[in-house]
Protein backbone atom coordinates (compact mmCIF):
# COMPACT_ATOMS: atom_id res chain seq x y z
CA UNK A 1 0.00 0.00 0.00
CA UNK A 2 1.28 3.46 -0.60
CA UNK A 3 1.71 6.25 1.76
CA UNK A 4 -1.32 8.68 0.67
CA UNK A 5 -3.23 4.65 0.54
CA UNK A 6 -2.42 3.81 3.99
CA UNK A 7 -3.15 7.59 4.91
CA UNK A 8 -6.50 7.24 3.03
CA UNK A 9 -7.31 3.90 5.12
CA UNK A 10 -7.08 6.23 7.94
CA UNK A 11 -8.96 8.93 7.01
CA UNK A 12 -11.60 6.16 6.11
CA UNK A 13 -12.48 6.38 9.64
CA UNK A 14 -13.03 9.80 9.90
CA UNK A 15 -15.42 12.36 9.24
CA UNK A 16 -13.12 14.84 8.82
CA UNK A 17 -10.55 15.32 6.47
CA UNK A 18 -6.47 15.05 6.88
CA UNK A 19 -4.75 19.07 7.32
CA UNK A 20 -1.50 19.57 7.73
CA UNK A 21 -0.57 23.70 7.13
CA UNK A 22 2.08 25.66 7.65
CA UNK A 23 -0.10 28.37 9.97
CA UNK A 24 -1.66 28.12 13.57
CA UNK A 25 -0.75 28.36 16.91
CA UNK A 26 2.52 26.87 16.77
CA UNK A 27 3.79 28.89 14.51
CA UNK A 28 3.51 32.30 16.44
CA UNK A 29 4.99 30.26 19.53
CA UNK A 30 8.18 29.30 17.25
CA UNK A 31 8.94 32.52 16.35
CA UNK A 32 8.43 33.98 19.96
CA UNK A 33 10.69 30.86 20.92
CA UNK A 34 13.79 31.39 23.43
CA UNK A 35 16.70 30.53 22.40
CA UNK A 36 17.86 27.45 24.16
CA UNK A 37 21.15 27.74 27.07
CA UNK A 38 21.75 25.69 29.70
CA UNK A 39 18.99 22.91 30.45
CA UNK A 40 16.33 23.70 32.73
CA UNK A 41 12.27 22.55 32.84
CA UNK A 42 11.65 25.23 30.55
CA UNK A 43 15.10 24.65 28.10
CA UNK A 44 15.35 21.35 28.26
CA UNK A 45 18.55 19.67 27.16
CA UNK A 46 18.33 18.48 23.54
CA UNK A 47 17.53 15.16 22.82
CA UNK A 48 19.84 12.69 20.65
CA UNK A 49 17.45 11.63 18.49
CA UNK A 50 17.69 11.34 14.60
CA UNK A 51 14.97 13.48 12.77
CA UNK A 52 13.41 12.00 9.60
CA UNK A 53 10.32 11.98 7.09
CA UNK A 54 8.87 9.83 4.78
CA UNK A 55 9.75 9.24 1.33
CA UNK A 56 6.66 10.58 0.34
CA UNK A 57 6.22 13.45 1.73
CA UNK A 58 9.25 14.10 -0.63
CA UNK A 59 7.80 16.18 -3.98
CA UNK A 60 7.06 13.03 -6.55
CA UNK A 61 8.45 15.54 -9.94
CA UNK A 62 11.84 15.73 -8.56
CA UNK A 63 14.50 12.71 -9.21
CA UNK A 64 15.41 10.49 -6.54
CA UNK A 65 18.62 12.48 -5.78
CA UNK A 66 17.15 15.88 -5.46
CA UNK A 67 13.88 14.45 -3.51
CA UNK A 68 17.20 13.59 -0.77
CA UNK A 69 19.30 16.44 -1.13
CA UNK A 70 15.53 18.08 -0.87
CA UNK A 71 15.24 16.42 2.79
CA UNK A 72 18.92 16.89 4.05
CA UNK A 73 18.80 20.78 3.29
CA UNK A 74 15.51 20.78 4.81
CA UNK A 75 16.74 19.52 7.89
CA UNK A 76 16.55 16.10 8.39
CA UNK A 77 18.71 13.27 9.08
CA UNK A 78 17.33 10.02 8.13
CA UNK A 79 14.07 9.02 5.77
CA UNK A 80 12.03 6.12 5.83
CA UNK A 81 11.51 4.62 2.16
CA UNK A 82 8.97 2.41 0.87
CA UNK A 83 9.25 -0.98 -0.06
CA UNK A 84 11.14 -0.83 -3.41
CA UNK A 85 10.73 -4.76 -5.52
CA UNK A 86 12.30 -3.01 -8.52
CA UNK A 87 16.35 -3.87 -8.17
CA UNK A 88 17.79 -1.18 -9.99
CA UNK A 89 14.98 1.77 -8.40
CA UNK A 90 16.36 0.29 -5.11
CA UNK A 91 20.23 0.97 -6.18
CA UNK A 92 19.36 3.97 -7.50
CA UNK A 93 17.59 5.01 -4.66
CA UNK A 94 21.05 4.05 -2.25
CA UNK A 95 23.00 5.63 -4.64
CA UNK A 96 20.82 9.11 -4.21
CA UNK A 97 21.09 8.90 -0.15
CA UNK A 98 24.84 8.80 -0.13
CA UNK A 99 25.72 11.30 -2.37
CA UNK A 100 23.84 13.98 -0.08
CA UNK A 101 25.11 12.03 3.16
CA UNK A 102 21.31 11.22 4.47
CA UNK A 103 20.74 7.72 5.09
CA UNK A 104 17.72 5.52 4.63
CA UNK A 105 17.40 4.02 8.26
CA UNK A 106 13.91 2.07 7.91
CA UNK A 107 11.65 0.52 5.45
CA UNK A 108 7.83 0.90 5.13
CA UNK A 109 6.43 -2.67 3.88
CA UNK A 110 3.89 -1.70 1.37
CA UNK A 111 1.81 -5.02 0.89
CA UNK A 112 0.60 -5.79 4.50
CA UNK A 113 -2.74 -4.28 4.11
CA UNK A 114 -3.63 -5.46 0.78
CA UNK A 115 -2.25 -8.56 2.07
CA UNK A 116 -2.46 -8.93 5.63
CA UNK A 117 -0.63 -12.09 7.39
CA UNK A 118 -3.95 -12.64 9.48
CA UNK A 119 -5.68 -13.77 6.29
CA UNK A 120 -6.95 -17.00 6.08
CA UNK A 121 -5.91 -17.52 2.32
CA UNK A 122 -2.72 -18.89 1.55
CA UNK A 123 -2.28 -16.69 -1.48
CA UNK A 124 -2.40 -13.56 0.48
CA UNK A 125 -0.51 -14.82 3.12
CA UNK A 126 2.58 -15.82 0.42
CA UNK A 127 2.22 -11.85 -0.87
CA UNK A 128 2.67 -10.73 2.33
CA UNK A 129 5.55 -12.81 3.62
CA UNK A 130 7.17 -11.78 0.23
CA UNK A 131 6.90 -8.74 0.44
CA UNK A 132 8.36 -8.62 3.83
CA UNK A 133 11.30 -10.32 2.20
CA UNK A 134 11.46 -7.83 -0.65
CA UNK A 135 11.46 -5.39 2.37
CA UNK A 136 14.63 -6.94 4.41
CA UNK A 137 16.78 -7.02 1.77
CA UNK A 138 16.00 -3.49 1.07
CA UNK A 139 16.95 -2.88 4.39
CA UNK A 140 20.14 -4.60 4.11
CA UNK A 141 20.66 -2.72 0.76
CA UNK A 142 20.56 0.59 2.19
CA UNK A 143 22.43 -0.05 5.34
CA UNK A 144 19.03 0.53 7.44
CA UNK A 145 17.84 -0.82 11.11
CA UNK A 146 14.28 -1.77 10.97
CA UNK A 147 11.49 -2.37 8.65
CA UNK A 148 8.04 -1.45 9.62
CA UNK A 149 5.06 -4.32 9.72
CA UNK A 150 1.46 -3.86 10.47
CA UNK A 151 1.11 -7.45 11.73
CA UNK A 152 -2.63 -8.34 11.09
CA UNK A 153 -5.92 -6.58 10.44
CA UNK A 154 -8.91 -7.73 12.40
CA UNK A 155 -12.32 -7.44 10.34
CA UNK A 156 -15.55 -9.00 10.16
CA UNK A 157 -13.86 -12.16 8.34
CA UNK A 158 -10.87 -12.56 10.81
CA UNK A 159 -11.21 -12.62 14.23
CA UNK A 160 -9.11 -11.02 17.25
CA UNK A 161 -7.88 -14.31 18.34
CA UNK A 162 -7.03 -15.43 14.64
CA UNK A 163 -5.48 -12.17 13.91
CA UNK A 164 -3.10 -12.88 16.88
CA UNK A 165 -2.31 -16.16 16.25
CA UNK A 166 -1.95 -16.13 12.54
CA UNK A 167 -0.12 -13.32 12.33
CA UNK A 168 2.40 -14.69 14.99
CA UNK A 169 2.62 -17.98 13.21
CA UNK A 170 3.60 -15.86 9.98
CA UNK A 171 6.40 -13.53 11.24
CA UNK A 172 8.26 -16.44 12.57
CA UNK A 173 8.42 -17.29 9.54
CA UNK A 174 10.45 -14.14 8.61
CA UNK A 175 12.41 -14.17 11.73
CA UNK A 176 15.23 -16.48 10.39
CA UNK A 177 16.19 -13.86 7.13
CA UNK A 178 15.77 -10.84 9.90
CA UNK A 179 18.19 -12.70 11.82
CA UNK A 180 20.61 -13.47 9.10
CA UNK A 181 20.50 -9.59 7.54
CA UNK A 182 20.49 -8.44 11.09
CA UNK A 183 17.33 -6.40 10.63
CA UNK A 184 14.25 -5.44 13.16
CA UNK A 185 10.94 -5.97 11.97
CA UNK A 186 9.16 -3.49 13.60
CA UNK A 187 5.50 -3.93 14.46
CA UNK A 188 3.53 -0.85 14.39
CA UNK A 189 0.39 -0.20 15.93
CA UNK A 190 -2.09 1.11 13.70
CA UNK A 191 -6.05 1.21 13.23
CA UNK A 192 -6.12 -2.08 12.12
CA UNK A 193 -8.69 -2.83 15.11
CA UNK A 194 -5.62 -5.06 16.66
CA UNK A 195 -3.51 -4.53 19.47
CA UNK A 196 -5.31 -1.97 21.20
CA UNK A 197 -3.24 -1.11 24.54
CA UNK A 198 0.30 -1.28 25.37
CA UNK A 199 0.36 -3.87 27.62
CA UNK A 200 -0.97 -5.90 24.78
CA UNK A 201 1.37 -5.13 22.34
CA UNK A 202 3.83 -5.69 24.90
CA UNK A 203 2.87 -8.94 24.98
CA UNK A 204 2.33 -9.69 21.29
CA UNK A 205 6.20 -8.52 20.78
CA UNK A 206 7.06 -10.47 23.56
CA UNK A 207 5.56 -13.91 22.52
CA UNK A 208 8.93 -13.98 20.23
CA UNK A 209 11.56 -14.05 22.73
CA UNK A 210 13.80 -12.47 19.86
CA UNK A 211 15.63 -9.17 19.52
CA UNK A 212 14.61 -8.84 16.08
CA UNK A 213 10.80 -8.00 16.99
CA UNK A 214 10.21 -4.73 18.42
CA UNK A 215 8.03 -2.09 18.40
CA UNK A 216 6.71 0.48 15.40
CA UNK A 217 5.51 3.64 17.66
CA UNK A 218 3.43 5.48 16.07
CA UNK A 219 2.63 9.13 18.64
CA UNK A 220 -0.43 10.35 16.68
CA UNK A 221 -2.18 6.62 16.08
CA UNK A 222 -2.74 6.28 19.83
CA UNK A 223 -4.59 9.44 20.75
CA UNK A 224 -7.98 8.81 19.81
CA UNK A 225 -7.86 6.13 22.64
CA UNK A 226 -5.05 6.28 24.63
CA UNK A 227 -1.70 8.86 25.76
CA UNK A 228 1.49 8.54 23.84
CA UNK A 229 3.16 9.10 26.62
CA UNK A 230 1.96 6.13 28.55
CA UNK A 231 2.44 3.76 25.53
CA UNK A 232 5.86 5.23 25.56
CA UNK A 233 6.74 3.85 28.53
CA UNK A 234 5.31 1.16 28.62
CA UNK A 235 6.86 -0.22 25.51
CA UNK A 236 9.94 1.04 26.72
CA UNK A 237 13.15 -0.64 25.07
CA UNK A 238 11.08 -2.43 22.78
CA UNK A 239 10.82 0.90 21.12
CA UNK A 240 13.01 0.68 17.57
CA UNK A 241 11.66 3.35 16.01
CA UNK A 242 8.63 6.41 16.33
CA UNK A 243 6.42 7.92 13.40
CA UNK A 244 5.37 11.85 14.35
CA UNK A 245 1.81 12.70 13.78
CA UNK A 246 -0.24 15.09 15.10
CA UNK A 247 -4.16 15.05 15.92
CA UNK A 248 -6.75 17.03 16.39
CA UNK A 249 -10.34 16.04 17.97
CA UNK A 250 -13.16 18.32 16.65
CA UNK A 251 -16.51 19.13 17.57
CA UNK A 252 -18.08 17.43 13.60
CA UNK A 253 -15.32 15.13 13.72
CA UNK A 254 -11.65 14.70 13.83
CA UNK A 255 -8.85 15.32 11.36
CA UNK A 256 -4.57 14.83 11.05
CA UNK A 257 -3.25 18.28 11.45
CA UNK A 258 0.43 19.12 11.22
CA UNK A 259 2.53 18.92 14.18
CA UNK A 260 1.89 20.88 17.39
CA UNK A 261 -1.61 22.29 16.10
CA UNK A 262 -3.24 18.97 17.31
CA UNK A 263 -4.33 17.27 20.91
CA UNK A 264 -0.61 15.29 21.78
CA UNK A 265 0.54 16.59 24.40
CA UNK A 266 4.48 17.27 22.99
CA UNK A 267 5.92 18.28 26.71
CA UNK A 268 4.96 15.08 27.96
CA UNK A 269 5.50 13.19 25.42
CA UNK A 270 9.71 14.55 24.71
CA UNK A 271 9.94 13.90 29.10
CA UNK A 272 8.71 10.05 27.94
CA UNK A 273 11.59 9.57 25.50
CA UNK A 274 13.76 11.01 27.98
CA UNK A 275 12.75 8.52 30.31
CA UNK A 276 13.14 5.48 28.22
CA UNK A 277 16.32 6.59 27.13
CA UNK A 278 15.34 6.64 23.64
CA UNK A 279 18.07 7.63 21.46
CA UNK A 280 16.41 6.33 17.94
CA UNK A 281 14.83 8.31 15.14
CA UNK A 282 11.71 9.85 14.91
CA UNK A 283 9.69 10.00 11.84
CA UNK A 284 7.76 12.12 10.50
CA UNK A 285 4.37 11.34 8.42
CA UNK A 286 2.80 13.76 7.50
CA UNK A 287 1.13 14.72 3.79
CA UNK A 288 3.94 16.35 1.67
CA UNK A 289 4.71 19.82 0.83
CA UNK A 290 7.04 22.58 -0.37
CA UNK A 291 10.50 22.93 1.14
CA UNK A 292 9.28 26.39 2.67
CA UNK A 293 6.59 23.67 4.36
CA UNK A 294 9.03 21.05 4.92
CA UNK A 295 11.55 23.12 6.74
CA UNK A 296 8.71 24.30 8.81
CA UNK A 297 8.10 20.47 10.26
CA UNK A 298 11.84 20.26 10.67
CA UNK A 299 11.46 23.36 13.04
CA UNK A 300 8.57 22.21 14.49
CA UNK A 301 10.10 18.98 15.66
CA UNK A 302 13.31 20.95 16.93
CA UNK A 303 10.92 23.01 19.08
CA UNK A 304 8.51 19.89 20.00
CA UNK A 305 10.62 16.89 20.44
CA UNK A 306 14.39 17.76 20.15
CA UNK A 307 14.88 20.74 22.32
CA UNK A 308 16.78 22.62 19.50
CA UNK A 309 16.14 25.90 18.19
Amino acid sequence: MSYSSRREFLKSTFTAACTAGLTGGLAESLAAAPAVSSPTAANPAPLAIKKGLVYDMLPRSLSHANRFKLARDSGFDVVQAPTTPDEHVAEELKNAAAAVNIRIDSVMNMDHWQYPLSSDDPAVVEKSLAGMRTSLQNAKLWGSDAVLLVPAVVNPHTSYRDAWTRSQNQIRKLLPLAEELKIVIAIEEVWNKFLLSPLEMLKYIGDFESPWIKAWFDVGNVVLYGYPQDWIRTLGKSISNVHLKDFKRKENGYAWVNLGDGDVDWPAVRQAFVDIGYSGSAIAELEGGSEAYLRDVSHRIDHLLLGRT
